[in-house]
């Protein structure tokens, strides 16, 4: 579902992806982990067709980046730290400005849905430019999710969240890998990375420093194989 292959990023001088190889397939659950800097963001953001690869080859849900953009997009569903919402638009104006962008049939339907998903029903005639922060990140994942994507990317989803809101996106991400979709996810939480993940990439230095599926966590835990992956 998603290849890449040689993959570096530069920034002027400052080379911020050197070389990195990854493949996910359809249905996995991919945590990419590492410490600030890393460059997971970056490395997302490539992926979701926000930023150009300097070299490499990127290829998601069959389509190359950056050339077949909007088609990636389509099938994408990106929550990152921005929230990608119109303040001055009602939650339910929202979704269905998206929606109409997705073409998604009998869209009222699938906007009460997801409200209710996400949990602000209640709030969906009031303008976002009034929502918190947490709630901001509840309707963006609200967005992501609207057109059913088969691809899924989370940057950091849990920042900003409460405690009542961080156990609505485990439910929604629980739900999204149930139906077979592809995720890859950044996160510092290795603990909520471990129970939802069904393999952890470790990016150090610019690189996938390591990789392993759940079940070869067996003997250890993720926080020993997060460790042992950055000492080397």
């Amino acid at each position: 579902m998603i290849t890449v292959k040689k993959l570096v990023k530069r920034f002027g001088l400052k080379t911020v992806l050197r070389g990195v190889d990854f493949e996910v397939q359809p249905g996995e659950f991919v945590a990419l982990l590492g410490p600030n800097g890393a460059g997971k963001t970056t490395f997302l953001r490539i992926l979701a067709s926000l930023s150009r690869p300097s070299l490499g080859q990127v290829t998601v849900a069959g389509h190359q980046l950056p050339h077949e953009a909007a088609a990636v997009r389509a099938r994408l569903g990106v929550v990152s730290h921005l929230p990608l919402l119109y303040g001055d638009l009602t939650a339910e104006e929202n979704l269905r400005f998206y929606a109409r962008m997705y073409g998604i049939a009998d869209s009222q339907l699938r906007i009460t849905e997801v409200l209710e998903m996400v949990g602000l029903e209640n709030r969906r005639h009031d303008l976002v430019r009034t929502f918190s922060r947490g709630m901001q990140q509840r309707l963006a994942i609200g967005r992501a999710v609207l057109h059913d994507p088969e691809v899924m990317l989370f940057d950091e989803p849990y920042t900003g969240l409460d405690q009542d809101a961080s156990a609505m996106l485990d439910e929604v991400l629980k739900t999204v890998a149930a139906k077979g979709r592809t995720v890859v996810m950044t996160s510092h939480d290795l603990a909520r990375a471990e129970d939802l993940a069904t393999r952890f990439d470790i990016l150090s230095r610019g690189v996938i420093a390591a990789s392993a599926k759940h079940e070869e966590l067996q003997n250890s835990n993720l926080l020993s194989f997060y460790k042992e992956a950055l000492a080397a």
